[in-house]
C-alpha cells in the first residue's frame, strides 16, 4: 500500500486491515469528499478522536441508493458519526432560486449528484436498514440549523427537529468539538447514544414527561403550535426563533423544549467556547492538507481533486464565532457570537508549514474567520456573562461596551509578512467595515490599503436603505460612505489605485422594489453597477428566514402587542425585478427596469438610470 495513503484516515476496508483494526470505533459518514484539512468537519473531528485513542473510519459521499457502502465496514463498536457536509445539502443541490446547481465544489472533480437532498435523512436511514439498533450521532451545519422546528425553504412547510424526522440518536449543534469527546467517552463506558442526555451543545429526545429537566429550562411553542400556515402559528413561530436566539450562548443560555406529537426534543445549553490553548491544539494535529488520494484521478466529468480545497489550502482560520449577527447569516446559530482566537505562534506555524508545500508561490491568500478583524470578544463583559440575551454588539446602533482594537491582528499580520517564502498575506475574509471605522486608530487601515489586497477590497454593505439595512442588522449607510471615502483617501496618501467591489442582497425581508430602487440611484450616482447580485436565500437558523417565512419581525412589536409585520418578496418575479434594478446597466435588464418603476410609480427614474 502507498506510505502516502497511511498517513490518511482510513477509507476502506482495506486500510483498516493495513492498520490492524478489525473494526473501528467510529464510522464518520460525510456528504462532503475526504479532505485532510482543518477546514473539514470529518478531517478536524476524525483527527481529534484519533488524538484520543479512538479508531475512525471515513465513509465520504456514500452511495445511498444502496446499503452497500454504508456496510462495507461493519458494525462499528461506537456508532456512527454522520454529518451533510459543510453545507446544508439542499444549499449545496440548490440555488437561491430553487435551481439544481450544476457542481459541488466538495465533490471529487466537482460534480455533481454525489449528495442527496436532505442528506441526514437519508444517511440515517440507510444505516438503520443495515445495523439494527447501532449508535447514531448526527451533527455539522445541517443538523445544527434544524435541530428544532425550522423552515424549508423548498418544500415552503415547517419540519420538525431533524433529530426526530431522520430517527437518529443524538444531534451535536454548533462546531461540536467538546461534545464529541464527551460523547465518545460515554460511549466507550457502556452508555447508548440515546441514554446521553447531559452534554452540552446537544440536543436529545424522549416520549416520556418525566425525563425532562425539572428547572432551568425554556418551554417552546410545540411544533403543532409553530407548523400550520396560519398568522397566529406563524406569529409563533417568530417568537420561538427569538428565545432561541436568545439562548444561544453558553454562559447565559437556558435548556430549551419542543414538544412534537407526543415526543419532546431536549436543547442542552450551548458547548463552551474553546480556549485559545484548545483550537491551538486541532490545528497542531497531523492533516495531509490535501485530498485523499483517490480523487487523484479524474471523476466522471474528467476533472480531478476536490475544488473547495483551493479556497482553503493556503488560508489561515485565526477565529471563529461573529458577533456581528447579520440576520441573513446563521453563523451565531452554529459558532455563536462569542470569538475564539487562535495564538500568533499557532498561525506562524501553520504559515510555515504552507511555505514548504511545492505549490505555495509565496501568497497566504486569508487570514481570517466568518469576519476577519474579530480577533477578541466585543466586551469584556462576555468573559462572565455571556452574550447580552437583547442587545445587539453593533449594528445601526452599536452598543457602547464594544471595545475595538485592531492591534492583535495588525500584530499578527506583521509578523505573517516577515515569514520567509511569503511575499504577500491577503485578507479575503469579510472585513466588518463599521467596526474598523469605529477605531479611531488608523494603523490597521493603512496596513489594510498598503499590504493586505490587490488592486480591490471586497466588502458587503449589503444595502443602501436604511430600514432595510436596520432588519439586516447591519450599520447605516451613511456609515459605509464614511468608510468608502476614507478607503479613496488613504488610498490616495499612499499613491494606490485600489477600488472597492461592494455586494448587494436583492430581495431580503424589508426590501420592496422601492427601496430597490433607491440602491439603483445611489449605483448610478457612484458609477459602480455590480457584476453579480445576491438573491437572499432563506436558509434554516437565519433571523431573516424567520422573517421572511412569518413576515414578522421577532425584535418589533406592535402597540397591540403582536409583532411587527415585515415586507416580504414572494415569487420569482419580484425577485427578478429587484435584481435588475441593482444591475440596471445590463441590457437585458432594461425592460424588467421599466415594468419595476411603472409597478411603484416612478418612470421619472428612468430617465436618470438611462
Amino acid at each position: 500500500m502507498n506510505n502516502e495513503r497511511l498517513k490518511f484516515l482510513p477509507v476502506s476496508p482495506e486500510d483498516l486491515a493495513e492498520r490492524g483494526i478489525s473494526e473501528p470505533d467510529f464510522v464518520f459518514v460525510s456528504g462532503d469528499a475526504y479532505v485532510d484539512h482543518a477546514s473539514f468537519a470529518a478531517a478536524i473531528l476524525g483527527r481529534l478522536l484519533e488524538a484520543h485513542g479512538y479508531t475512525v473510519a471515513i465513509l465520504a459521499q456514500p452511495d445511498w441508493h444502496t446499503t452497500d457502502d454504508f456496510k462495507k465496514f461493519g458494525r462499528p463498536k461506537l456508532g456512527f458519526l454522520v454529518s451533510a457536509g459543510a453545507m446544508d445539502s439542499m444549499v449545496s443541490n440548490y440555488t437561491a432560486n430553487n435551481k439544481p446547481r450544476s457542481e459541488d465544489d466538495y465533490a471529487h472533480g466537482g460534480e455533481k449528484g454525489h449528495r442527496p437532498d436532505h442528506a441526514l435523512l437519508v444517511y440515517v436511514q440507510k444505516i438503520r436498514e443495515s445495523f439494527k439498533g447501532v449508535n447514531v450521532v448526527i451533527g455539522g451545519i445541517e443538523a445544527s440549523l434544524r435541530r428544532t422546528s425550522h423552515y424549508d425553504y423548498w418544500s415552503n412547510t415547517v419540519k420538525k427537529s431533524v433529530l426526530l424526522d431522520s430517527k437518529a440518536d443524538l444531534l451535536i449543534y454548533g462546531m461540536g468539538e467538546h461534545a464529541i469527546l464527551e460523547i465518545a467517552a460515554q460511549l466507550k463506558a457502556g452508555k447508548t447514544a440515546r441514554e446521553i442526555r447531559d452534554v452540552r451543545g446537544t440536543c436529545w429526545y424522549t416520549g416520556k414527561e418525566s425525563d425532562l429537566p425539572e428547572k432551568d429550562f425554556i418551554m417552546l411553542p410545540s411544533y403543532e403550535e409553530v407548523s400550520k400556515n396560519t398568522p397566529e402559528c406563524k406569529e409563533n413561530f417568530a417568537r420561538s426563533y427569538l428565545v432561541q436566539e436568545e439562548n444561544t450562548d453558553a454562559i447565559n443560555g437556558k435548556a430549551l423544549i419542543e414538544k412534537a406529537d407526543s415526543r419532546f426534543v431536549v436543547q442542552n445549553p450551548a458547548s463552551l467556547p474553546l480556549t485559545q490553548e484548545e483550537m491551538d491544539s486541532l490545528y497542531k494535529l497531523p492533516f495531509m492538507r490535501k485530498w485523499h488520494p483517490d480523487y487523484d484521478g479524474p471523476a466522471a466529468n474528467g476533472k480531478s481533486g476536490v475544488p473547495a480545497l483551493s479556497e482553503v489550502k493556503f488560508s489561515l482560520t485565526s477565529c471563529r464565532g461573529c458577533y456581528g449577527a447579520c440576520s441573513f447569516c446563521a453563523i451565531t446559530f452554529h459558532q455563536g457570537r462569542r470569538i475564539q482566537s487562535r495564538s500568533h505562534e499557532s498561525l506562524i506555524e501553520e504559515a510555515k508549514l504552507m511555505t514548504e508545500d511545492a505549490d505555495f508561490k509565496g501568497y497566504i491568500h486569508d487570514v481570517g474567520g466568518p469576519t476577519a478583524n474579530f480577533r477578541k470578544d466585543a466586551c469584556k463583559f462576555q468573559k462572565e456573562r455571556g452574550a447580552c440575551q437583547n442587545k445587539d454588539c453593533l449594528g445601526v446602533n452599536p452598543c457602547k461596551n464594544v471595545e475595538v482594537s485592531h492591534k492583535d491582528y495588525v500584530d499578527l499580520l506583521q509578523k505573517l509578512r516577515a515569514l520567509p517564502k511569503v511575499k504577500k498575506v491577503f485578507i479575503r475574509s469579510g472585513i466588518r467595515f463599521d467596526y474598523l471605522m469605529m477605531d479611531k486608530d488608523r494603523t490597521f487601515f493603512y496596513e489594510l490599503c498598503k499590504h493586505h489586497i490587490s488592486g480591490q477590497l471586497k466588502v458587503a454593505p449589503e444595502h443602501v436603505s436604511d430600514s432595510v439595512l436596520k432588519l439586516m442588522r447591519k450599520s447605516t449607510h451613511k456609515v459605509y460612505e464614511e468608510f468608502s471615502a476614507e478607503y479613496a483617501r488613504i488610498n490616495k496618501e499612499l499613491g494606490l489605485k485600489q477600488y472597492l467591489v461592494p455586494y448587494y442582497i436583492a430581495g431580503h425581508p424589508g426590501a420592496g422594489l422601492k427601496e430597490a430602487l433607491e440602491t439603483a440611484l445611489y449605483l448610478k450616482k457612484t458609477g459602480f453597477v455590480p457584476d453579480q447580485v445576491q438573491d437572499f436565500y432563506p436558509t434554516p437558523g437565519s433571523l431573516a428566514t424567520c422573517m421572511y417565512y412569518t413576515g414578522f419581525n421577532p425584535h418589533e412589536k406592535k402597540a397591540d402587542g403582536h409583532l411587527a409585520e415585515v415586507y416580504v418578496a414572494r415569487g420569482g418575479r419580484e425577485r427578478r425585478l429587484q435584481r435588475a434594478l441593482l444591475q440596471f446597466n445590463r441590457r437585458e435588464n432594461k425592460p424588467l427596469v421599466i415594468e419595476a418603476l411603472k409597478s411603484i410609480g416612478r418612470m421619472d427614474a428612468l430617465k436618470i438610470l438611462y
